[in-house]
């Protein structure tokens, strides 16, 4: 299945679990408080597939895939018959209407729990917190290739995804970090991660680079793949070769050589380049030449090569529970990825966040899809994101979002009447005009701003 493809099957499959699930935490609750339903549909437009209960309710599958919505009795909608008035969802007491409301938000955020809960059961793989490069901020505060993250601010980290979200955070916080490590031979640690200390207008989406840290899982042997013919590295190396050494100076990873290579290119002159081939070490002299960049058309000093092992690193760690076991650690997971979302938008309202970091459906069914190929466990908990931020997204008091109206519901509440049915539209208005501007933002940054 091409990317393309791929993208668009995958994101019709979670919003439709997604959507699927929030429309029946409403009808579930509107049942229960004998509200009558006229239609649950799973999409928008006319429907391709319908079936309609005995309660007179038409379960509905529509062709645009991107939301769905339950259709309830209600006489600001349309007329009611008067044997069905008190069936009117405008009729119910207050509570009752706040309950419905809020139940598609709740249903959202059992399901995050029930997928992460599957995840672990199943065993989620991934990469270990374990330092294998640094340099810069990372090397100022007294990190070491071999450390293993344990905690961070006191958070039990146990994957290099949760160390790297815990550095993220406190990057656009702008504050340091204690983390405590156990290091090479077996100390544990605390340390002191200069956060701090990134320039203003660092790149939000690659902190761990901004200061110096590069994951053990990440760093890649510079062994020669492809060779570029006529250029400087033709005739001399051959792949499989090893670089292990530029001029003297060790090469550890294959991504320090390119800026060792223009520091020495700009210098002018041959450079010696050590090499491993089948057992032998050979020293051999190579002269840059400036060449080409295919993607940004940026000079650059190289040797015309392509490094790399060619095949992803295997993953090193895992996290299983039992079926009993798992619950917990999904609820308490539910809570922190919660912590995390709300905390991001927290930033973006304040500014210490990037707006770049708002994504539209273009993200998300790439996402989808990079999700999917990783494997099952990926893709549960790239559905326990997106049905989390779901539910967090609802619950925004913002008109026409269920937290909209349930602003409305709980101001009902005090004042002992209902909003003007003026006030209402006003807010409905409002509401209309932020969410355009939210996914006008999300399509510039998922299409304009890659572009430019």
């Amino acid at each position: 299945m091409s990317e393309i493809a791929g993208s668009i099957w995958w994101m019709i499959v979670a919003l439709g679990v997604l959507v699927t699930f929030h429309e029946f935490g409403h009808y579930w609750v509107a049942r229960r408080c004998g509200v009558g339903v006229l239609r649950f549909s799973v999409g928008f437009g006319k429907p391709i597939w319908s079936r309609r209960n005995k309660h007179g309710t038409e379960f509905a599958i529509a062709p645009i895939p991107l939301g769905g919505y339950v259709k309830m009795l209600d006489e600001r909608e349309a007329d009611v018959p008067a044997e069905r008035l008190g069936e009117a969802f405008n009729r119910k007491p207050v509570l009752q209407r706040i309950a419905v409301v809020a139940a598609g938000p709740i249903a959202n955020l059992i399901l995050c729990v029930a997928l992460l809960w599957a995840m672990f059961v199943i065993g989620k793989e991934d990469f270990a917190p374990v330092v294998g490069r640094v340099d810069g901020i990372a090397q100022q505060s007294g990190l070491r290739p071999g450390d293993r993250l344990l905690e961070l601010d006191g958070r039990s980290i146990a994957t290099a995804t949760e160390a790297t979200m815990g550095l993220v955070g406190a990057a656009m916080d702008n504050r340091d970090v204690d983390v405590q490590v156990e290091d090479a031979a077996g100390n544990r640690i605390t340390r002191k991660v200069y956060t701090s200390r990134l320039p203003a207008g660092f790149d939000q989406q690659n902190v761990t680079g901004g200061i110096g840290l590069r994951w053990q899982f990440a760093v890649e042997p510079a062994e020669v793949r492809e060779i570029a013919p006529g250029s400087a590295a033709a005739g001399a190396l051959q792949p499989g070769d090893l670089i292990t050494a530029v001029d003297g100076e060790p090469v550890d990873d294959a991504s320090a050589l390119r800026p060792m290579i223009q520091r020495l290119g700009a210098r002018g002159g041959e450079v010696m380049v050590e090499v491993e081939r089948e057992g032998s070490r050979l020293a051999l002299p190579l002269q840059p030449q400036r060449m080409t960049d295919p993607n940004t058309q940026a000079d650059f000093w190289g040797l015309g090569i392509v490094l790399g092992r060619g095949t992803p690193p295997a993953y090193d760690a895992l996290q299983r529970y039992g079926p009993l076991a798992a619950i917990p650690v999904a609820v308490r997971q539910t809570g922190q990825l919660a912590s995390d979302s709300l905390g991001m938008i927290r930033r973006m309202l304040t500014g210490h966040a990037s707006l770049q970091n708002v994504s539209g459906p273009v993200t998300i069914a790439k996402v989808a899809n990079a999700s999917a190929e990783r494997g099952l466990t990926w893709f549960l908990q790239f559905l326990a994101l997106l049905s989390l931020s779901l539910a967090i997204v609802n619950l925004l008091p913002i008109p026409v979002l269920d937290g909209g109206h349930l602003l409305y519901y709980l101001i009902e509440l005090v004042k002992g009447s209902p909003l003007s049915e003026r006030a209402m539209a006003a807010g409905q208005f409002a509401g209309l005009a932020i969410l355009a501007g939210l996914m006008g933002l999300a399509l510039y940054n998922d299409i304009l701003r890659p572009v430019i």
